[in-house]
């Protein structure tokens, strides 16, 4: 959705799967970076026009949650990534504080399981979507407002004459649906299994990467997770560190990386895809059970 329909039938199924509306969220993230044109100016205009036209989102949003994930990514009360609002429990702190308080919002030791439901399904159809509208109203955020109202014209217009006003809806509800489950497990697979704590007061070096991992590079991996090659889940530690630099150059800086992680004795961490998306699944189970542990012997 989003982008110009055909006139033939065929051609016009072809042309909204979720593969380019994911890959757009990619590109305003590195027009968002300042990582595209040296001036700051083309990249603030074309993330806009990217994440607002595009996709129907608001670049300040975008911005303000993601700029507090690269200062304190992992750290809760300062990454918004990790605020789960009461429907998980992470890393070994926390769901020992909610089993030792009684905090019971969900079934926690289960969260592994409906992680399934509530994760990849919602989190950008109805959590992002909603959060997104009531900021830019909230905070008169009228220039993004605009930039999202663009994108939902054109698309109505673009779509009603074809399917009709609720067939439309269940198209974007299902792209975003589609578009939702890639997006969360691309991006969690670098962090949930990564510590995750309250401010330690770390020096900035460290913070950076203990809190994430890379996977292993191959053509399909950088067609799965990137929009380009190289992939920046594959660099993904080079991109904590310079957070403005062009993907292009990040295969040129990850042995300096890695030779700095042995330096100072941090882990450098890299998975396989497979193992990677796994254990995701397997850190939510590990912190349920540390809070159905406390939750009933403390």
């Amino acid at each position: 959705p989003g982008f110009p329909h055909f006139t033939q039938r065929g051609r016009e199924k072809r042309s909204v799967p979720s593969s380019p509306f994911s890959q757009a969220g990619w590109l305003q993230h590195d027009f968002g970076h300042l990582s595209v044109f040296p001036n700051s100016h083309w990249n603030h205009l074309l993330q806009k026009f990217i994440i607002g036209h595009l996709k129907g989102a608001s670049a300040n949003w975008w911005n303000h949650r993601h700029f507090q994930h690269h200062a304190k990514p992992n750290i809760f009360k300062k990454d918004p990534d990790v605020n789960m609002l009461n429907m998980f429990v992470l890393g070994d702190t926390q769901p020992v504080e909610y089993g030792i308080k009684k905090i019971k919002r969900m079934p926690y030791h289960r969260q592994h399981q409906y992680f399934f439901l509530v994760g990849p399904p919602l989190l950008i159809p109805v959590f992002f979507h909603s959060q997104i509208m009531r900021t830019m109203i909230s905070r008169h955020d009228w220039v993004d407002l605009v930039w999202s109202l663009s994108y939902y014209l054109r698309y109505f217009s673009c779509y009603i004459p074809l399917y009709g006003l609720f067939g439309s809806l269940a198209l974007i509800t299902f792209v975003r649906f589609l578009e939702s489950h890639w997006f969360v497990w691309v991006t969690q697979m670098n962090h949930l299994p990564m510590d995750i704590d309250y401010e330690k007061h770390q020096d900035w070096l460290t913070t950076q990467l203990q809190a994430t991992c890379n996977v292993e590079q191959s053509p399909f991996n950088d067609w799965f997770i990137p929009v380009s090659f190289p992939a920046p889940k594959d660099y993904l530690k080079a991109t904590y560190l310079f957070p403005l630099m062009p993907r292009h150059n990040y295969h040129l800086v990850a042995p300096q990386v890695r030779s700095l992680c042995a330096k100072y004795e941090i882990p450098y961490e890299v998975k396989t895809l497979w193992r990677g998306l796994a254990d995701v699944v397997r850190s939510l189970k590990s912190s349920g059970d540390l809070w159905l542990d406390a939750y009933l012997h403390k």
